[in-house]
């Protein structure tokens, strides 16, 4: 096995560099006639049938070097950079990525869908996909390194998230008033970083998420839960597959809904510190911010506050919704709000199905604390551990999650997708 995975990374690293060389000799992406662009599509098209087969093959002896025998966790990002080093042509090297990511989204070669390839494969691997969960569920560095200070102070300024405990109630607001809480990479960083914290603090029995006063003309003074992906930092680039997407589902939302992993319990059990999630929406959740009320035990809205995931207008997949949404609202109204691009307004009946409570504005601060204190019981730990069991096990997860990183991926490059950004961008 070892001589067949030796001779297949000659092979691959082969057939990788030869499609480089062709790409090569062609102009920058902008500058391309159709002719050029069907002869890179070629030579890519070439190499990535042979990285298929070759992941197909020997995607858990790859998982297995790059972490030791699975002894090492290494998130998707080292993960990522580890194949790139031991495995020449496999996914593309973080130099590579770095041009890339300096370049407007229609400029790209599109490298990062050899990423959604090798993705797929390891979370297609029982063992490799998911000794990856785990990987993804364990606490950041940054959080473990900011740990003291907040265990001190009860206090985090994270930059586009604040965290303070109070009451033993950790509130988590979002305050990137410049763009309404829309996401990009530092986000995402900065809510794994905030609800690592929440999670790893003892003194927490239960955790708030909303968004902050918004400084945007139209909303100037407002709360605002979240615009989702930012579409202009997706124009220029700027939203990555690894960083952003992957690690958003697998990171900050699973971790909500799963807990966050730190040790071994006796008997080799994982040790999962958990806690109850409340979310308060004001304004409006869209997309991403949609995407993530569905893994909250709690969601209470405004009056005025309206659901969206608007994919068929963006282009791209709205996450894990696909794999949630269907649960949480019926079949029929998840293909209307995901296919048609429907608005859930909270003042509509169907809105049950989204918002446990809706309240006047000027009520939604005292029925939050109330759901606060509701959610401290004793015996919530152990029933919200099981109703998550019941509801979303980690296989049928792990499963979404390797189709999900090959068909976002191509999503990111897509024509219609660039085209809508674009306008998107022009339009702000």
């Amino acid at each position: 096995m070892c001589g067949e995975l030796a001779h297949a990374r000659v092979a691959l690293a082969k057939a990788a560099a030869r499609a480089d060389e062709v790409i090569a000799a062609l102009p920058e992406p902008a500058g391309r006639s159709s002719a050029q662009r069907a002869a890179a599509a070629a030579a890519r098209a070439e190499a990535r049938e042979l990285r298929a087969a070759f992941l197909g093959v020997h995607a858990d002896a790859v998982y297995d070097e790059l972490t030791g025998g699975r002894t090492r966790y290494l998130r998707v990002a080292e993960l990522a950079d580890g194949a790139a080093a031991a495995f020449p042509g496999l996914v593309p090297t973080p130099e590579r990525l770095a041009t890339e990511r300096s370049r407007p989204q229609a400029e790209k070669e599109g490298d990062e869908i050899d990423q959604g390839l090798f993705f797929r494969a390891v979370l297609r691997s029982p063992a490799a996909g998911a000794h990856l969960l785990d990987a993804m569920l364990r606490p950041t560095p940054r959080a473990l390194g900011l740990l003291p200070e907040f265990l001190r102070t009860g206090t985090a300024d994270l930059g586009s998230v604040r965290l303070e405990r109070t009451e033993g109630a950790a509130r988590l607001t979002m305050c990137r008033d410049d763009c309404l809480n829309a996401e990009d990479d530092q986000q995402i960083d900065d809510m794994e970083t905030a609800v690592d914290l929440a999670l790893l603090d003892p003194a927490v029995e239960v955790c708030l998420l909303r968004g902050g006063e918004m400084t945007h003309p139209r909303y100037r003074g407002r709360r605002v839960f979240s615009a989702g992906v930012n579409l202009k930092t997706l124009h220029g680039g700027g939203i990555s597959l690894v960083d952003f997407l992957l690690r958003r589902e697998l990171g900050y939302i699973h971790k909500i809904l799963r807990g966050s992993l730190t040790g071994n319990a006796p008997g080799g059990l994982p040790a999962m510190v958990e806690k109850p999630w409340v979310a308060a929406v004001d304004t409006f959740a869209i997309g991403g911010g949609a995407q993530i009320l569905l893994v909250f035990d709690c969601v209470l809205a405004a009056s005025d506050a309206y659901f969206s995931l608007p994919a068929a207008k963006e282009g791209i997949i709205p996450g894990a919704s696909n794999f949630r949404l269907s649960r949480a609202v019926g079949p029929r109204l998840a293909r209307q709000l995901i296919l048609g691009g429907r608005r859930l307004r909270a003042s509509e009946p169907e809105a049950r199905f989204v918002f446990d409570e809706v309240h006047e504005t000027e009520a939604l601060d005292e029925a939050v604390e109330a759901a606060l204190r509701l959610l401290r019981g004793s015996a919530v730990l152990a029933n919200r551990r099981m109703l998550n069991l019941a509801e979303e096990s980690r296989i049928e997860f792990q499963s979404y999650m390797a189709d999900f990183a090959l068909q976002q991926s191509f999503r990111l490059y897509s024509p219609d997708v660039i085209d809508k950004v674009g306008r998107f961008a022009a339009s702000g």
